[in-house]
């Protein structure tokens, strides 16, 4: 189910989406639990992770960047992105773009179709990822970004495979297949590309 808040598209169990596009604490968006402070998920389990750091450019800035598929190459952390497919920006949810990919656990290069699932402008875009042509499987990545005083944003960045159940997937690929420390440079490397902008 997609559902439009104001400016804010939610895709999934949207019941429990209010005005602004927050949820009410305790309900869950997108696939993802939702706290007290609105976006910010409360993750408890070893299937998610997220990291954090703030970054000296305002939520605008940074959502240019996390909105143009042709830059998350530039972005990435795992080594794992190559390119995008001719892809557009992403401008709602529901969207799908592709990105030309590569790495051992798919058996060289590969392609993944990304589903938009959360889309608040210049707050938070998140995507699920699939093998290209396929249905997404259960992972996904959210960012989120909160604007702090002097210009600056806390930006939280979460992988999230809690959802995987295919048996298949799961002897396949060992997860997290992407570590924390990948997401952190991943956190950089969207600094160092609001910088070049």
């Amino acid at each position: 189910m997609k559902v439009q808040v104001g400016a804010a598209t939610f895709c999934g169990d949207a019941a429990t989406v209010t005005a602004g596009g927050r949820s009410r604490a305790g309900r869950t968006v997108l696939g993802i639990v939702i706290g007290q402070e609105g976006h910010r998920p409360v993750m408890s389990d070893d299937k998610v992770i997220t990291v954090s750091r703030t970054i000296n450019a305002s939520t605008k800035e940074l959502f240019d960047v996390l909105t143009n598929p042709e830059r998350h190459a530039e972005l990435d952390g795992s080594g794992f992105v190559v390119s995008d497919d001719k892809t557009n920006r992403i401008t709602a949810g529901g969207q799908v773009f592709r990105m030309n990919m590569t790495g051992d656990h798919m058996g060289g290069d590969y392609q993944t179709d990304n589903t938009v699932v959360g889309f608040d402008p210049n707050h938070l875009v998140a995507w699920q990822t699939a093998p290209a042509g396929t249905e997404p499987p259960g992972w996904q990545w959210v960012w989120e970004l909160k604007a702090l005083d002097a210009g600056d944003t806390e930006v939280t960045l979460t992988y999230d495979w809690s959802k995987v159940t295919d048996r298949e997937i799961l002897q396949k690929v060992t997860f997290p297949l992407v570590e924390r420390h990948q997401l952190e440079d991943s956190l950089g490397n969207l600094a160092a590309a609001v910088v070049k902008n």
